[in-house]
C-alpha cells in the first residue's frame, strides 16, 4: 500500500457522534443509528460517507492503546450548516496534509492495514502524525461485510 499525499482543503461534515475505545468499539450503533437518517441531509455534497475519529488535543499518538478513548463520527460532506436535521451535529474537519491509502477488503480485517501504516510506512517515511482528524472515506466501492470492498484511509500527517 502506496499512499497518496494530498492536501485537503476543509470540509464541512454534517453527523452523528459517538465516544468510544476500540475495547468498547461503537462503530456498528453509531452507524445504525446514523444511516435510516441520512437523507435528511438536504444539502449533501456528493455521496461519500465519512468515518472520523477525533482525538483529544494533547493526545500523543505513539500512546495509542485499545483503551484509548476518542470521538467517532459517521458523517457527509455538505455545503454549508444552515439545514441540520434534528439530533445531528456539524463539524468542521480542518483539512490539511494527508496520507491516503487505498484499502480493499473487510472492514474488520483493516487492523492489518492500520498495522501497516502505522508500525511501517509511518516510521520509514519523512512525515509523522499530525493532531488532526482521522477518517475513512466510504464511497460507491464501499460495500459492508464483502471481500471487495474499497475504501480510503485518510492519515493527517506533517514533516517530521
Amino acid at each position: 500500500m502506496i499512499p497518496k499525499i494530498n492536501i485537503l482543503p476543509e470540509k464541512k461534515l454534517v453527523g452523528k457522534r459517538i465516544t468510544m475505545t476500540l475495547l468498547q468499539n461503537k462503530t456498528f450503533e453509531l452507524w445504525q443509528s446514523f444511516m435510516p437518517f441520512r437523507n435528511q441531509i438536504t444539502n449533501a455534497v456528493g455521496s461519500d460517507k465519512f468515518s472520523m475519529q477525533v482525538y483529544a488535543p494533547d493526545f500523543d499518538f505513539n500512546q495509542f492503546t485499545p483503551q484509548t478513548i476518542f470521538e467517532k463520527w459517521a458523517a457527509i460532506e455538505v455545503s454549508d450548516f444552515l439545514a441540520i436535521p434534528e439530533n445531528m451535529e456539524p463539524y468542521v474537519l480542518k483539512g490539511g496534509l494527508y496520507a491516503v491509502f487505498n484499502y480493499k477488503g473487510k472492514p474488520e480485517n483493516g487492523s492489518e492495514a492500520f498495522h501497516y501504516i502505522f508500525k511501517e510506512w509511518l516510521p520509514n517515511s519523512i512525515y509523522e502524525v499530525d493532531k488532526r482528524e482521522h477518517f475513512e472515506i466510504l464511497g460507491d466501492k464501499y460495500i459492508r461485510d464483502n471481500e471487495d470492498s474499497e475504501e480510503e484511509i485518510w492519515v493527517p500527517i506533517k514533516l517530521k
